[in-house]
């Protein structure tokens, strides 16, 4: 509410399991990315393009009229 006076907006990305190297070793054991990935809906690791997406969604004309928005890209985890 304290920005949109000056036509800025707020909002929020939260991803889950994204597949970078943060993931760090995990990301090579199998046995590890299966029981992380076990509460996620889509059952798979996030490419950092699918993240990329919503961060040129927000950033974009598109979503000129979301402010206040947390936009949720999980695969599903939070729905679990």
């Amino acid at each position: 509410m304290d920005y949109a006076q000056y036509n800025i907006r707020v909002n929020s990305i939260h991803p889950g399991v994204i597949r970078t190297p943060m993931l760090g070793d995990a990301a090579n054991n199998d046995a590890a990315i299966k029981e992380v990935l076990a509460g996620t809906i889509l059952e798979r690791a996030a490419e950092p393009i699918e993240v990329s997406y919503a961060v040129l969604l927000l950033a974009s004309d598109e979503s000129s009229y979301m402010t206040g928005s947390e936009l949720v890209v999980d695969g599903g985890y939070t729905t679990v």
